[in-house]
């Protein structure tokens, strides 16, 4: 687990009750079956129903479109064709453990974008945005979120925290926000946003799609930022600090 520094505030703790009998497993027990659940043609004919002859939906501008927030104008605006399911969905980068980056020599698993690390975790940084930062935070064994450990969920848990914390203290951030795809590659990775201070327009989910078109920050501006969620971590949460260009 993660160890804290030694301004942090250590949990009360809970006293391991004593039972003679081994806890009942319940593992994949559930109460729906999934027989009963929906298949995804069915829920693609509902798309399909509500759509207009040429496939397309209307756009739904009661919703995220009509938000102050939106950053596309609205006039002419129209959504894709909504495809049909395919047959199966398609590998990802790292779906064998044995090609994923994190199976090459920790040793050569480094360099200046590393902000943060300790024996289970690495934190990186976004050297192409055009947010004042953007960090990628990745066990360092092979795992997606559904396959990992109980011990390195907790200590994930621990880490969004203080990380969320640390970006929220770079002088240029207003907010921060957490982000998880996992359709490009099988290896988990949670993105860490730092939203500009004072700039509304950024605020929400379309973040990401402004991000996309602002300027990019340089990297030496990035890794000053950086530098200030890094010593933040290890003075909470323990690690070492990249070297960050130094």
């Amino acid at each position: 687990m993660t160890q804290p520094g030694a301004d942090a505030t250590q949990p009360p703790t809970t006293p391991t009750p004593q039972s003679a009998e081994a806890p009942e497993d319940h593992t994949d027990v559930v109460s729906a079956p999934p027989t009963e659940a929906e298949e995804v043609e069915a829920y693609y004919a509902r798309i399909a129903a509500a759509a207009g002859a040429d496939g397309r939906l209307p756009v739904a501008v009661e919703e995220m479109p009509g938000w102050d927030i939106y950053p596309y104008e609205i006039e002419g605006l129209r959504l894709k064709a909504v495809r049909p399911p395919v047959d199966e969905e398609p590998p990802r980068r790292g779906e064998d453990p044995a090609e994923c980056w994190c199976a090459a020599d920790p040793d050569t698993v480094g360099g200046p974008e590393v902000v943060w690390s300790n024996e289970r975790w690495r934190l990186g940084l976004s050297s192409d945005t055009g947010l004042p930062v953007m960090l990628v935070l990745q066990p360092l064994e092979h795992h997606d979120l559904t396959t990992l450990p109980i011990e390195l969920a907790a200590e994930m848990g621990q880490l969004v925290v203080a990380i969320a914390d640390a970006v929220e203290h770079v002088p240029s951030v207003g907010r921060v926000q957490l982000a998880k795809w996992g359709d490009g590659g099988a290896h988990l990775h949670l993105v860490f946003l730092g939203r500009p201070a004072r700039m509304l327009q950024f605020r929400g989910s379309p973040l990401i799609d402004w991000e996309d078109n602002l300027p990019r920050v340089p990297l030496d501006v990035l890794q000053a930022n950086a530098r200030v969620v890094a010593e933040r971590l290890v003075v909470h949460v323990g690690g070492r600090a990249g070297t960050l260009g130094r």
